[in-house]
């Protein structure tokens, strides 16, 4: 029996007390996570400046650079996510159903936490403190396994709050983490174990988590994510939202990466995105008439996730090609319209198939912190069970508690009872 089959039988036995857990104590360990982050910052720090110097020796690309770095703004951005987190509503415990079977059988569905999560992530140590602080609030058990890059930092991140949450009450094992790539393929056959695996990475590495674990898997590939500007945008909103889309921070599975433009503002708008785009250093990378009207590159294909200052442009004809565009060439991530029509908006809203869709404002507003969520575990694209920005409501799931005082089937078989079924608000 391996060492990790052990510590993963020893989170399944935390998550039993997890799930029983008051919100007080969920809370405390939130404000220890807090208060126990701030006071370990300088070690924290220290870690990441060892793995930030690693990277740098390895040539890791810039944008990696970025997301790996945890400083003092990083820590700010975390502790307020923990904050938020505090003064939500307790997922765990709530009814959502109530309903009179007959009298003195009464049946509610209750939300309880899923039980053991795994989570694989990418460069971002900040993550590892979000995922965390959900699975407390939901109360989880959860292994994390962060990129190879950060494994210093995530190793200092995890003990403070590993500690965090046990002073506070919560069961030895309740956090577990993952420290080489090897222990990801045999994470994935504890399947009597583990509930839920959430991978954050490439395509290629999400297809490959799926296709070798029988664990329910719940993510999202890439970010296709669109922006349609319609015939009937205003100019000043489409350029401002755009760049946003674009620049605000390139290296996120949120920001845009498809800008479809209505062909009646090819004349227009379509000139001044493409210069406000260039001159914020933006290469494009157009369809025909793009290509050749303003001298860009020919886009090779257009599902793609640049994560870069790269993006693509395509004039369509109207809001239905673009919906058929984004439905056939997106990810189903987030995709949004710029329109001061009201009806062009809903069918956009209505037709796109995509987690999160957005009416005159930036993709990057899909975010589980940024939706009020405290925080996300993760971005769905899947339709079952959580889409969209996964947080608290994502990390729990239900049951049915049936109560009654001797009742038994057989009356209501040979008809000599019947159900009377009365719902009740809940």
């Amino acid at each position: 029996m391996s060492e990790l089959h052990d510590i993963a039988k020893c989170a399944r036995e935390a998550s039993y007390v997890m799930a029983s857990l008051s919100s007080d104590v969920k809370n405390q360990a939130l404000a220890n996570v807090a208060s126990y982050l701030k006071s370990a910052k300088e070690d924290i720090f220290a870690a990441n400046k060892t793995d930030l110097e690693e990277a740098e020796k390895n040539n890791l690309e810039t944008p990696l650079i970025k997301r790996l770095k945890f400083n003092d703004d990083k820590l700010t951005d975390v502790v307020s996510g923990i904050e938020s987190l505090i003064g939500l509503n307790d997922p765990v415990g709530r009814i959502t159903l109530r309903t009179t079977l007959d009298d003195g059988l009464e049946l509610t569905r209750v939300t309880c936490p899923i039980g053991v999560i795994g989570v694989i992530f990418e460069s971002r140590p900040d993550a590892l403190v979000q995922i965390a602080s959900l699975c407390i609030k939901s109360g989880n058990a959860v292994f994390l396994k962060g990129g190879s890059e950060a494994i210093n930092t995530n190793k200092a991140l995890a003990s403070v709050i590993s500690k965090a949450g046990i002073d506070a009450g919560l069961p030895e094992g309740w956090l577990n983490l993952l420290t080489t790539r090897s222990e990801i393929a045999d994470m994935l056959k504890l399947d009597e174990y583990i509930d839920l695996i959430i991978p954050r990475g490439s395509n290629s590495f999400v297809q490959y988590i799926m296709q070798n674990t029988n664990i329910a898997v719940l993510g999202h590939a890439d970010g296709v994510c669109h922006t349609y500007i319609d015939a009937d945008a205003d100019p000043s909103t489409a350029l401002k939202v755009a760049l946003d889309a674009k620049t605000q921070y390139v290296s996120v599975c949120n920001a845009t990466e498809t800008f479809l433009v209505n062909e009646e503002v090819k004349e227009t708008i379509l000139p001044r995105l493409v210069k406000a785009l260039q001159d914020a250093g933006v290469e494009i990378f157009g369809d025909d008439y793009v290509a050749e009207t303003f001298g860009v590159g020919k886009a090779e294909e257009w599902h793609h996730e640049y994560l870069a200052m790269k993006c693509s442009v395509k004039v369509v004809k109207d809001v239905d090609e673009a919906i058929s565009h984004i439905n056939h060439y997106g990810s189903g991530h987030t995709d949004a319209i710029i329109t001061e029509n009201k009806t062009t908006a809903e069918r956009f809203m209505t037709m796109v198939d995509s987690g999160s869709v957005l009416v005159n404002c930036s993709t990057r507003f899909a975010d589980g912190f940024r939706y009020g969520f405290g925080a996300e575990v993760g971005i769905a694209t899947s339709k079952i069970h959580a889409r969209g920005p996964v947080g608290l409501e994502g990390l729990v799931s239900y049951k049915y508690r049936l109560i009654g005082d001797g009742d038994i089937v057989a009356p209501y078989c040979d008809g000599t009872k019947k159900f009377k079924h009365i719902h009740h608000d809940k």
